[in-house]
């Protein structure tokens, strides 16, 4: 089975700041190109970090009335108030991703981090992309005819050799239903747990009978 790998999905031209870059610019930036962060890097396109809006937002925050008081804030928070160029406001160190994953290993990495977005880089750590939730996303926009030729071809055919006109296979939204008969039983589950891992599908519900219980150890 190919999965979707990340230079599949990335965004290829990214905006990005120098790390001298001045507040207002950084601000001006992610209004005019619609986007909620940007990276930073250096003279050779390496990335630093990432300044997000949550970055920017501690300037503002610190712009309070004079005589009214505000709600106590994090060290980090005042460091960001604090800042005025994109060294000083970035998130650092960046949390990168390589062009040759698969979603899978992407969001695992966005999940750990608790990130939004992977900065993509390639051999020589350059800035080559950027990989948001959103677009790890858009594999479960794959039509279902898809989603069924692959578990058919690929799941079935290819990699466990059973008949595909013994298995029935019907995805409908990226849900997939099994029906039909195998040669042995301890392919039931591994036939459902492959299924689960084709790109798109949401989930997997099996009705599959087998014609020998290869599981019975007496």
């Amino acid at each position: 089975m190919k999965h979707r790998e990340v230079r599949e999905l990335m965004t290829r031209e990214v905006v990005t700041v120098p790390s001298n870059a001045p507040f207002k610019e950084i601000a001006r930036t992610l209004m005019e190109h619609k986007v909620s962060a940007v990276p930073v890097v250096d003279q050779s396109g390496h990335p630093l970090g990432v300044i997000s809006e949550r970055d920017l937002l501690p300037k503002s925050a610190g712009q309070s009335d004079y005589f009214r008081s505000l709600p106590e804030r994090e060290a980090w928070q005042e460091d960001k108030a604090a800042g005025t160029r994109a060294e000083e406001l970035m998130s650092s160190p960046p949390v990168c991703a390589r062009p040759d994953w698969t979603v899978a290993e992407a969001a695992r990495l966005m999940e750990a981090q608790g990130v939004k977005r992977l900065l993509v880089v390639d051999d020589s750590d350059v800035l080559i992309g950027i990989v948001s939730r959103r677009d790890l996303l858009r594999i479960f926009l794959r039509d279902d005819e898809d989603i069924r030729h692959e578990i058919m071809a690929d799941v079935l055919d290819l990699s466990l050799r059973q008949s595909p006109s013994a298995i029935t296979v019907a995805v409908t939204d990226g849900r997939v239903e099994l029906h039909g008969t195998v040669d042995f039983r301890s392919l039931v589950p591994l036939i459902e747990r492959l299924c689960r891992t084709v790109d798109g599908v949401v989930s997997v519900t099996q009705h599959l009978g087998y014609a020998i219980d290869d599981t019975n150890s007496a």
